[in-house]
């Protein structure tokens, strides 16, 4: 790795990010994620496999779902010259993360609400896997941003972090893309339902690749919240309410949120999250805010972290 390739790895970055504001994340059915999810569809059907044989399936087949997936991400990155490389890159890096489309899933379910309780309860269940039909407009809003925070480790900090992470062994790309294809089918198959065999795998290899970028959410998230003089009150609900969801990832960025927020998080029966000191209708809106900041944040951060390290390598000579 020479210094100019992390340099180039930093703009693009950059270049990923106001991708990604201007054009949203496109619904078409030849979008990468989209053809991934398709081919995760196909094969991911429990009927297809004899019980005792599930969890191999899941295993070979995540490999090979991740192979196919990563294939183009590598030969693009590897033999691309150097202005080709920054004209795409960042495309193909948007394919793997996704801000913009998370603002507006969650603003839709608000501005559903307007219309109805049953409009919002249609318009969250394109975000959230829980049955919908019974709930009220606070627990309406609270799916809704319940789903902008997790994903804000799995949609957004994750993949760049894999891109940045790989990117002084030229492998930036690849990075960002494994763990796109690891997370999709973490969301299609990693449930304890009829899928719970074949998508074991799927599930643990997701909690491995998001334990180190959910606690660096957190990092950020806290940073940011004490600028907003909060950050003590999120770190108190992250300590105290940060496993009350299932998984060991998703509740402590949650409850983070929730905490330096000041709102509360509740899926009825499974899980409350926070203090509530505001109803999630007048302080959803700082949900949003600070996943803007921390978004922007840890890209600096790791731009910075790649220039850095350029810098280091041409200073040193290594």
């Amino acid at each position: 790795m020479v210094p100019t390739d992390l340099i180039l790895a930093s703009v693009v970055l950059f270049l990923a990010l106001g991708v990604d504001r201007l054009v949203g994340d496109p619904r078409s059915p030849y979008h990468p994620v989209a053809l991934l999810g398709r081919f995760i569809g196909w094969w991911g059907k429990p009927a297809l496999y004899p019980l005792i044989l599930q969890r191999i399936a899941g295993i070979l087949f995540w490999i090979v779902t991740v192979s196919l997936f990563t294939l183009p991400f590598f030969l693009y990155g590897s033999y691309a010259p150097w202005l080709v490389y920054l004209a795409g890159a960042p495309l193909l890096i948007k394919c793997c993360f996704a801000w913009r489309s998370l603002e507006e899933h969650a603003l839709e379910v608000v501005a559903a609400l307007k219309s109805g309780v049953d409009a919002g309860r249609d318009q969250v269940k394109l975000m959230v896997s829980r049955d919908t039909s019974f709930l009220d407009p606070e627990h309406i809003r609270s799916a809704a941003y319940e789903s902008v925070t997790e994903n804000l480790t799995d949609s957004i900090v994750s993949p760049l972090f894999y891109f940045a992470v790989l990117s002084p062994f030229g492998a930036g790309l690849c990075g960002a893309a494994i763990f796109r294809a690891a997370n999709t089918m973490d969301a299609m198959l990693g449930y304890r339902d009829e899928r719970i065999r074949l998508g074991w795998w799927s599930a643990r290899m997701d909690d491995i690749l998001n334990y180190i970028p959910a606690r660096v959410t957190v990092f950020f998230l806290i940073a940011y919240f004490l600028t907003k003089g909060t950050g003590g009150r999120a770190w108190e609900v992250m300590r105290r309410d940060g496993k009350k969801r299932p998984g060991f990832n998703g509740g402590i960025v949650m409850a983070a949120m929730a905490g330096g927020c000041g709102i509360r998080f509740e899926k009825p029966g499974v899980y409350t999250i926070g203090n509530g000191y505001q109803s999630l209708e007048k302080g959803g809106g700082a949900v949003i805010s600070a996943v803007r900041a921390v978004t922007l944040a840890f890209a600096a951060t790791a731009a910075g972290t790649l220039i850095l390290l350029a810098w280091l390598i041409h200073s040193t000579g290594i």
